[in-house]
């Protein structure tokens, strides 16, 4: 299929063979998934998406999407699970072979199919493989790593198989080029985010804080699986030490996850929990309310050596208009620049963390700086129809070798 320009109109299709993804869901990946598919679908592009997992409603803007369930994966013992996925892959294939022809295909990395990018490769169109972490390795460290030898082949052939390689984070471009023939083919292409959901945002906090005094309650705030590679830790210990200076602070945590239990123990251990609030799992359309109640946000990273995150919420505290309190790690403070839209401390010292919040606590002109300077910055280089864009172009200029039979 010929393709000839930015500019020309595509079919994507768009697989997700991810289990562990609901792709109308609300976590942080579910919703990267739905902003892709909703950007290219405001740029006139048509998107069939294949998916392992759906669940719940079509969210806004996704109406239109034309959605192919994949082979359902059965919950139980690990290995049976990766076999079943092993051997969905033809089954893959065939969905794919049904709703063709396509422009491309994009397909987001998961541990168990190379499908989308074979099919790509196979059928002479640009395949576009985005990469978010270094699963391999994360599953090991995280979960249970099984068939260990199944999922290095999986993953040098989608990697082989790719035309382009998008890695979301410096992190992950590195991790890309440690496997062989990547050499020439990895981009990277930082998380984005919708500016108008957090237009509303900071309007919604300005009329709050319209008669502001000194008992109004200032609310730190994190958005976020809770997952322990997100440091909540650190967020107690620091919210800890900026209450007992300032009993006036809050804390609201939005989201859910296996972190909740011990976080709420350690809250209650110290005699705070009832100077906090957690949402539990909510759907996108209530961010941008949720981000209205706080004042400075947070991302309490804890230290790593091999930092590959591209924090989705931290460009929605920005666009927002929300001051960011993080910590010094990986490319980060390249993220949130120091003293110009947030303060960056060393990771795992909740003193430190402590004191940059008072800092922002005690001076609210800063706060609004900072928000309106984060927001001026992040909308002009990370909005989600520039990361489209990015992607289209990398697919017009990847066109793949001769077809592999």
């Amino acid at each position: 299929m010929n393709i000839s320009g930015a500019s020309m109109k595509k079919h994507i299709a768009y697989v997700c063979a991810d289990a562990g993804i609901p792709v109308f869901g609300t976590k942080g990946a579910s919703i990267h998934v739905q902003s892709v598919v909703r950007a290219a679908l405001k740029a006139g592009h048509r998107v069939t998406l294949f998916a392992t997992r759906f669940d719940g409603h079509v969210p806004p803007g996704l109406e239109n999407v034309a959605c192919v369930h994949l082979p359902e994966i059965p919950q139980g013992d690990p290995t049976k699970r990766a076999h079943a996925a092993l051997e969905a892959r033809d089954h893959i294939a065939e969905r794919l072979d049904a709703h063709a022809p396509y422009d491309m295909v994009y397909e987001r990395y998961s541990l168990w199919s190379d499908v989308g990018m074979r099919w790509a490769r196979k059928h002479g169109i640009p395949g576009i493989l985005e990469v978010n972490a270094p699963l391999i390795e994360e599953q090991r460290t995280h979960r249970q790593l099984v068939l260990e030898d199944e999922a290095h082949a999986v993953a040098q052939s989608a990697f082989s198989q790719a035309s382009a390689l998008l890695a979301v984070s410096p992190g992950v471009a590195d991790y890309l080029h440690t496997w062989p023939g990547t050499k020439g083919r990895v981009h990277v292409v930082a998380n984005g985010v919708d500016p108008s959901p957090s237009a509303d945002s900071a309007e919604l906090r300005a009329a709050r804080h319209a008669d502001i005094s000194n008992e109004t309650p200032i609310v730190i705030g994190f958005l976020g699986t809770l997952k322990p590679w997100h440091g909540l830790p650190l967020l107690v210990e620091a919210f800890a030490r900026l209450h007992r200076r300032f009993p006036q602070t809050r804390l609201l945590v939005v989201g859910d996850g296996p972190g909740r239990t011990d976080m709420e123990s350690s809250l209650t251990a110290l005699g705070l929990l009832q100077h906090c609030r957690f949402t539990g799992a909510v759907q996108a359309h209530e961010v941008p309310g949720l981000l209205a109640q706080m004042d400075i946000a947070t991302a309490p990273y804890p230290a790593q050596d091999n930092f590959y995150f591209s924090p989705l919420k931290i460009y929605e505290y920005l666009a927002a208009e929300l001051p960011v309190v993080t910590t010094r790690v990986g490319h980060l403070a390249t993220v949130v620049l120091q003293d110009v839209d947030g303060l960056l401390v060393p990771p795992g010292d909740p003193d430190a963390f402590a004191d940059a919040l008072a800092t922002l606590v005690q001076d609210p002109a800063l706060r609004l700086s900072m928000g309106r300077r984060g927001r001026q910055r992040i909308v002009a280089e990370h909005s989600w129809d520039a990361v489209i864009a990015r992607i289209l172009a990398m697919a017009d200029a990847a066109m793949p070798d001769s077809p592999v039979i």
